[in-house]
């Protein structure tokens, strides 16, 4: 929509400004109406601010040749004499501009600024009544900050003309004062007197025409101190989006923008401080009483001084906090000896053409007067130099990639020690730039700071350390507050939410959701929390939840870490519900049926992830199972895909089923998780080698079914809602003696299997778990089965040769040394570890799982 056109939509406040405007121009608004396609599509500020008169001067004729063109069809519509009117007069006004050319053209362009500053105005106003002021759009903000460097180029290019011209008229002063007559009589003859009242109009106009441009110079003045006032807060905003950035939230805008903002501004108020340097200049050739250069200028000049100091102290910031290679995700931790990389940018890209600009860094410049608190050293160079080639050809940029800290020794021997009130994790440290920059003479020292570093000197120490950088900045208010954790503030939920969500989504690729934040919550608040909880620093790094487990910080930094090296493509296509509670599970998966699971973290372990799924029996009892939780020592070695895929349940009859058959709510395995399947093997390679595969196998013992798991209950009510232990863990304990008499085809020789142990549960813990854990079975098994009322280790003896037999003197106690075999049996809670006496044994611990 062209500008004309959105202005004639505007509210009644608006519209009044326009009206004001129009009314105090020589253009008609009739005629900006009638021309205004054209004028729009002119450029009128190169006419404007450009050292070319000829471009001013060819709009001038086209204008010209726009108001005759469009006075042929009025002439023929008795309505349109007004109009025509009004072209022929204007076509006359502006032929007797005293500046011609330049003059129309610097009037229509201050004409369209103005009218884009009203547009703006309706649309932030517009803005303000859905959304609070605070939040108004960032492409007005931009938009008015473009205007306003528009608009003060024209300021600044009108200053320079009026400078100009009075450097001229004080020139005309000088000559008329050089070539009077002296006087040498006391009375004046006319010719005398013409000369004196000349030169005295001259004065006069130089007078005033000083003030003029001291005027001019105040109000350019006034609207760069706006500009800086609108450019400082958007840096501020951009240092808040960085904070936020560095412990994962997303960051929306770069430097570019801010670079070229603040690089325009500094030029305008350099190109301000020359003029005024000139108007000094010409004070000096010609003073006189009240003359309004002699301490005018002064006063602009120290004000214009000031602006530019706060501009380019400002302008120096570190554009990429402080990072190891080896853990790009979490920045702003450093290892002692380790190497790491920092960036610091000065947003004015004014830089003198043979002057190289060094920045050195120090760290801890000030520190805090705290018992214990460590020092350290750069190992490596301090400084940083920067030629005028290379900063013309990047910018005002600093590159610090092998800085290294290496702690100081205490006065004693050894290195230093922290006995402070705060432990290693919880100790700040502020890295420090500081570079001497000097332009057009002005000499100023720029110091900017990193946020707070945390130094460790091991790598066990990086996720307490990450909980440190998480919590300062989420909640300090003042970014160089190395005390901080000498009184750590609460988080509240408000805040910590969305932070732990920040953790998945940068990290991994997506955060989580509101149910699962929602668990996370009930973990730590409790469920009958108010809406508004805030947790304490200790509670969310130390106390363990539940009791005698793991801290908070802990269980879900190792989650994190599960997730990114094992289960990020499932993660990311929301395959793993995740962060789910027992309860949460039992209300869901009892509502589908048979077959259904879902994927959850474990509560208890260290970053693991486990399976469960629903069964509903013929009784009308459901029930849910849940397999031992896999962490990424497993994971390494097999997929969780793979592990689903191949999952298999024995049941009674020692028949292997998959249970696992819908993904919650219903969606079927395969289609959920068959693009992360692994290839079917070459069957090249199948003529050279037997090939194995890895899958899990759970048992199920008919006595544990028979065991009496739970009350009676009306038919279809879950008894797990009752807070009985009802949930059947699957473990596995498979010999292949079993396997053999059931008649189970196992598949190729040579095939291992990765199968859970049983875990009997005794009788006084009503839910039987099944625990998986991996055997092997490495013996090919296509030897033909003997028949099943002759052991398979005696149907080939012969008796005769075995010395046993032959000698009737050796005593059995010289045979079984170790006493009688024992006669299998159930297990039991007291047997810890089960030993199969044959070469296809499984050795390992059997103790119920509890997650």
């Amino acid at each position: 929509m062209a500008q004309w056109e959105m202005l004639q939509n505007l509210d009644s406040p608006f519209q009044e400004q326009l009206h004001q405007l129009y009314s105090n121009s020589p253009l008609p608004v009739d005629i900006r109406q009638y021309l205004a396609a054209w004028i729009e599509d002119q450029n009128w500020r190169e006419a404007a601010l450009g050292n070319d008169d000829s471009k001013a001067n060819m709009l001038f004729f086209h204008f010209l040749d726009q108001l005759s063109y469009k006075c042929g069809p009025c002439s023929e519509d008795p309505e349109c004499l007004l109009l025509q009117h009004n072209l022929r007069k204007f076509a006359r006004d502006i032929q007797a501009f005293s500046k011609g050319p330049a003059q129309l053209a610097e009037m229509i362009f201050n004409l369209l600024l103005e009218e884009e500053r009203i547009l703006i105005q309706a649309q932030r106003a517009h803005s303000d009544q859905k959304e609070p002021a605070l939040d108004a759009p960032v492409e007005s903000q931009q938009h008015e900050i473009e205007s306003r460097i528009l608009e003060l180029r024209a300021m600044m290019e009108k200053l320079v003309k009026s400078i100009s011209q009075l450097k001229d008229q004080q020139d005309v002063f000088c000559f008329r004062y050089k070539t009077q007559t002296p006087v040498r009589t006391p009375s004046l003859d006319n010719h005398q007197a013409r000369q004196q009242q000349l030169l005295q109009e001259t004065i006069n106009e130089l007078d005033k025409r000083r003030k003029e441009v001291l005027d001019a110079v105040k109000a350019l003045l006034g609207r760069l101190t706006t500009l800086i006032e609108l450019l400082l807060p958007q840096l501020e905003e951009w240092k808040v989006q960085q904070q936020k950035a560095c412990i994962g939230a997303p960051l929306d805008r770069g430097l570019e923008q801010l670079e070229k903002w603040f690089t325009n501004g500094a030029k305008l108020l350099f190109h301000l401080r020359q003029q005024l340097k000139e108007l000094k200049g010409l004070s000096r050739m010609v003073s006189y009483l009240d003359d309004p250069l002699t301490k005018g200028v002064d006063l602009r000049e120290a004000q214009v001084t000031e602006l530019l100091r706060r501009l380019l102290q400002s302008a120096f910031v570190v554009e990429t906090q402080p990072c190891m290679p080896q853990t790009p995700h979490r920045p702003l931790i450093v290892k002692t000896g380790n190497k790491f990389s920092v960036r610091t940018r000065l947003l004015v890209r004014l830089q003198e053409g043979n002057e190289s600009l060094t920045v050195e860094v120090s760290i801890d410049r000030n520190p805090p007067q705290i018992q214990g608190f460590r020092k350290f050293n750069l190992l490596t160079s301090n400084q940083k130099t920067l030629t005028p080639e290379k900063g013309q050809r990047q910018g005002l940029i600093w590159d610090f990639g092998f800085l290294t800290l290496v702690e100081q020794r205490s006065s004693g021997s050894g290195k230093g020690s922290n006995k402070g009130p705060l432990s290693v994790t919880e100790e700040l440290h502020i890295i420090s730039f500081t570079v001497k920059y000097t332009y057009q003479g002005l000499k100023q020292e720029l110091k900017t700071d990193t946020l707070p570093v945390v130094v460790i000197s091991n790598m066990n120490q990086l996720s307490i350390a990450w909980a440190s950088v998480l919590w300062f900045n989420l909640l300090s208010k003042n970014p160089q507050n190395q005390q901080f954790f000498s009184s750590p503030p609460t988080a509240p939920w408000s805040l910590l939410g969305p932070a732990l969500s920040w953790q998945f989504s940068s990290y991994i690729g997506r955060g989580l959701k509101p149910e699962q934040l929602s668990m996370l919550r009930d973990k730590l608040f409790g469920q009958n929390s108010r809406t508004e909880c805030a947790l304490s620093w200790s509670d969310f790094t130390k106390r363990e939840s539940p009791p005698g487990k793991l801290p908070f910080w802990t269980w879900l930094d190792k989650i994190l870490d599960l997730v990114h090296d094992h289960l990020k493509d499932l993660w990311n296509d929301d395959c793993i519900m995740g962060f789910v509670s027992r309860s949460q599970e039992r209300r869901l998966l009892k509502k589908t049926i048979s077959g259904t699971f879902l994927l959850r973290f474990s509560e208890t372990s260290e970053g693991g992830i486990t399976c469960s799924w629903v069964e509903h029996r013929d009784d009308d009892k459901v029930l849910i199972y849940s397999v031992q939780p896999y962490t990424k020592e497993v994971l390494q070695s097999v997929p969780l895909t793979e592990i689903i895929h191949h999952y298999q349940l024995l049941t009674e009859e020692n028949i292997p089923e998959n249970p696992l058959r819908f993904l919650y709510p219903r969606t079927p395995r395969d289609e959920a998780f068959g693009r992360y399947y692994q290839e079917k093997v070459n069957l090249q390679e199948r003529r050279k080698y037997l090939k194995h595969r890895l899958i899990m196998v759970s048992n199920r013992q008919v006595d544990e079914l028979q065991q009496p798991l739970e009350p009676n209950l009306e038919p279809g009510q879950e008894s797990l809602d009752l807070g009985l232990a009802l949930e059947p863990d699957l473990g596995l304990s498979l010999e292949l003696g079993s396997l053999m008499d059931a008649g189970l085809d196992l598949g190729p020789a040579l095939e291992p299997v990765l199968e859970p142990t049983l875990a009997m549960v005794p009788q006084t813990v009503p839910e039987p778990k099944l625990e998986p854990e991996l055997e092997s079975i490495l013996e090919s098994i296509s030897q033909p089965v003997p028949e099943a009322d002759l052991p398979q280790d005696l149907k080939h003896l012969n008796i005769k040769e075995m010395e046993i037999f032959r000698n009737s003197s050796m005593k059995i106690e010289e045979i079984m040394i170790n006493g009688d075999p024992p006669l299998p049996g159930p297990s039991t809670m007291d047997d810890v570890y089960s030993f199969c006496p044959s070469h296809f044994h499984t050795d390992g611990r059997w103790s119920p799982c509890d997650f």
